[in-house]
């Protein structure tokens, strides 16, 4: 039976996993900082970068304990390459690069947001296809149109702050914690999101991008017109309306992109997947559109590195060419690495 080890070392949490060639999960790990990075209302990438160092060596071998499994029993390695911050990268590759050449086993370098995507397929293998995916995190917000296995199309991409971005910044300046998306999530529950007015921002061009900054600006602006403060009595219906407001500008834009593209089913994945305002209105949309709606488990949206053994697997199964190359490179910035 082949196992492959995977490594996530993109941003802020540190990651491992090992699967089975069949795709069954053996185990996974994930370690995360969001304490370390709270009293700063973010990521800081440099102490991201220490803290991955510090922690990358017990969270692999915890996932091999987990396992049942030692070294010398794992056929293949998988590592995020990008994007992401790159001093993270680098710690998650450099580990991976040194295992798979002591052992001298095929190294497997992963885009993020491709592995994002593979965590649908994880959970659901006969998802059909062509499908339109929404990627939507902390770091990135994106469309995707895949024609097949492996083969993606960017349709469009954020211009400004990614979809969590946009939550965490306005969570931080009202002072509520981090990480700033769910603690919106949770204080909007009892909200009215009808009761403070939010636009929602159009592209000129008419592309499928999008873009939070305008929206971001407009809720800065309420809040100083309203003074809006942790103890606002109100609060609780401006961050439901806020809320609102990003998950109608994810949904509107998927929602165009399945028009043009007529797929045979939606994906919704990433950090961002788990807020329950997204997949009620996400799922609405599929059901609505007569399409086939998936959504991976929360575990599985948020960082991990199952869904980057997953795609490596894959990779691997479709006789993509692997091996041991000591020229893999992180990258900070999403490139897509798949042929369309």
């Amino acid at each position: 039976m082949m196992h492959v080890l995977g490594v996530e070392t993109s941003c802020d949490e540190t990651a491992a996993a090992v699967l089975t060639g069949e795709r069954r999960v053996l185990s996974s790990v994930v370690l995360s900082q969001d304490e370390i990075h709270a009293p700063y209302g973010g990521v800081v990438p440099e102490l991201a970068s220490r803290q991955h160092l510090t922690s990358i060596s017990y969270i692999v071998g915890e996932s091999l304990r987990r396992a049942n499994l030692t070294l010398d029993r794992i056929d293949a390695y998988a590592v995020t390459q990008g994007p992401g911050l790159i001093g993270s990268l680098l710690v998650g590759l450099s580990f991976a690069k040194a295992l798979a050449y002591y052992f001298d086993k095929p190294l497997i370098g992963i885009d993020h947001l491709e592995a994002h995507m593979e965590a649908a397929f994880l959970e659901n293998p006969g998802l059909p296809l062509p499908a339109v995916a929404l990627v939507v995190s902390g770091g990135h917000t994106s469309l995707f149109f895949l024609k097949k296995r492996l083969h993606y199309r960017l349709l469009g991409r954020t211009r400004d702050d990614a979809a969590g971005e946009a939550l965490d910044k306005i969570a931080k300046f009202l002072g509520l914690g981090y990480p700033g998306g769910p603690v919106i999530e949770k204080m909007g529950l009892s909200g009215d999101p009808e009761k403070f007015s939010f636009a929602l921002p159009k592209m000129k061009d008419s592309s499928l991008d999008f873009s939070f900054s305008g929206l971001k600006t407009a809720a800065l602006r309420l809040i100083g017109e309203t003074r809006m403060s942790a103890s606002h009595p109100h609060l609780a219906d401006f961050l439901a309306g806020f809320e609102g407001a990003v998950v109608r500008a994810l949904v509107d834009n998927l929602d165009r992109a399945a028009e043009k593209f007529k797929p045979a089913s939606l994906i919704l994945c990433g950090g961002v997947a788990r807020n329950k305002r997204l997949r009620d209105r996400f799922d609405g949309l599929a059901r609505g559109s007569g399409l086939a709606g998936f959504v991976p488990s929360p575990a599985l949206c948020t960082d991990n590195a199952a869904m980057v053994a997953a795609l490596a697997v894959e990779k691997m199964r479709t006789k993509k060419k692997t091996g041991l190359s000591l020229d893999l490179d992180a990258y900070p910035r999403f490139r897509l690495t798949a042929e369309y």
